[in-house]
């Protein structure tokens, strides 16, 4: 009955008015402040920009020119029959402008390949900003449930000091009575002392994960709140179920499959080469001159203009052939970069399952070890207060508890931080 009336006591101590921080609250945060993020969402926005015909050079180009020139000079012109005529400081002017159209009608069908190549870039802009915004919701989970164990140990070091005081005020009395020594007041000091830097050092660790979580959610590092310490762990995951995802979700997998696609449509783009261009070009200009000297002083000419030109590669010094065998070998490595990227996370989720499964078991047994060990520090307790039992054997079974409290706080928060990890690789972190 006294450990709980001091429990509550603990809890009622330590309550502030402070902001309640979920999980969930923590990762709406992150997306909408984290950095990271949205510097990947504006690389995504910049692929999505280049997906256009424009971009690909299926549309035409329309240039308005304007050229304007003008000369002074000394010019003497001797005519066919023999006539010479000279004049000082000659000037002469030229005013050319128009509407001109060049456009590429063909060109061994390289713009198609490079619109499709436009769309896929897109969606690797888009698989990279999911991959970025995993990342970093599972950073954000990670920090959130250390600090709830670390929250929890806080919690029972308060605790164990409010015994400890107990247990000097205990050693106080039965000094003052002659039932105990000056040594066993002495030690009882010791031990609260030691629980007081415990608790002071776990309060650094705690404060320094709260700056970085803040950090993460880019908010005010100085940012105070409180963690939700209920942490539910899935102990239902199936390594089948998970190798599926994977193979549908994985954004690293998903980056392999479109960086294939893009080598593929680079080597379309080098093989187009082969065939002739053909471009169409057009415009309508005006173009007026003045002479100060010559057979004709002033002209004007206007009127439209039009053409076809085609060309084709001949020969360019076996370049072709180079440039050929280089892409073929780009899409050949795409092709091994997929399934290096299927092994390794293969390997991956083997590996972190079985940390999954271990960390599951771990924390049902630690939860039964905190069990025994509160209770045990319960009746330890009352046989202390009726002196039956040493300070020594009160004191252990006092560290046993916390440790029973921090093994127990840990084992949750590495089988949660596994199942995080497991969501992560197969993408499928909520959010």
């Amino acid at each position: 009955m006294l450990f709980q009336i001091l429990m509550l006591a603990v809890f009622f101590t330590s309550a502030q008015a402070q902001e309640i921080l979920t999980v969930d609250e923590a990762v709406q945060i992150a997306l909408k402040n984290n950095y990271d993020i949205k510097i990947a969402s504006n690389d995504s926005e910049v692929s999505k920009t280049n997906k256009s015909i424009a971009n690909a050079g299926m549309l035409p180009k329309i240039d308005a020119t304007l050229t304007q020139s003008n000369t002074i000079q000394n010019t003497k012109q001797t005519q066919a029959t023999g006539e010479v005529r000279e004049l000082e400081n000659a000037k002469n002017n030229s005013l050319v402008y128009g509407v001109n159209l060049g456009w590429t009608v063909f060109d061994g069908f390289k713009m198609f390949a490079r619109y499709d190549q436009l769309k896929s870039l897109e969606k690797q802009g888009e698989v990279q900003l999911k991959m970025t915004v995993l990342t970093k919701v599972s950073d954000v989970m990670t920090t959130y449930y250390d600090l709830v164990q670390q929250q929890q140990l806080l919690k029972a070091l308060d605790t164990t000091i409010v015994i400890s005081k107990q247990r000097l005020k205990t050693a106080e009395n039965r000094f003052t009575i002659g039932k105990a020594s000056k040594l066993e007041v002495l030690n009882a000091q010791v031990d609260l002392n030691t629980d007081f830097s415990n608790l002071l050092k776990q309060k650094e660790v705690f404060e320094t994960t709260k700056i970085r979580l803040n950090e993460f959610l880019a908010r005010d590092v100085a940012t105070d709140f409180k963690v939700v310490e209920t942490v539910a762990v899935d102990d239902t995951l199936k390594l089948v179920d998970l190798n599926a995802l994977v193979e549908k979700q994985n954004p690293q997998l998903q980056l392999a499959l479109i960086n294939k696609t893009v080598t593929e449509l680079e080597l379309k783009q080098v093989r187009a080469n082969r065939y002739p261009t053909v471009k169409l070009n057009t415009g309508y200009n005006f173009n007026r001159s003045e002479s100060s000297l010559g057979f004709v002083s002033q002209s004007a000419a206007r009127g439209l203009n039009y053409g076809v030109s085609a060309s084709v590669n001949v020969f360019n010094g076996f370049l072709q052939n180079r440039n050929e065998k280089i892409a073929k070998l780009q899409v050949e490595n795409a092709t091994l970069a997929i399934e290096q990227q299927k092994q390794t996370i293969s390997s991956q989720l083997a590996s972190l399952f079985q940390t999954y499964l271990t960390n599951v078991e771990l924390a049902k047994l630690e939860e039964s070890n905190e069990a025994i060990a509160k209770r045990n520090l319960e009746i330890t307790l009352d046989k202390f207060k009726i002196g039956t039992i040493p300070t020594i054997e009160f004191r252990n079974a006092q560290q046993n508890y916390v440790n029973a409290i921090a093994r127990n706080s840990s084992a949750k928060f590495q089988a949660k931080i596994s199942e995080v990890m497991l969501n992560e690789i197969t993408g499928n972190i909520k959010f």
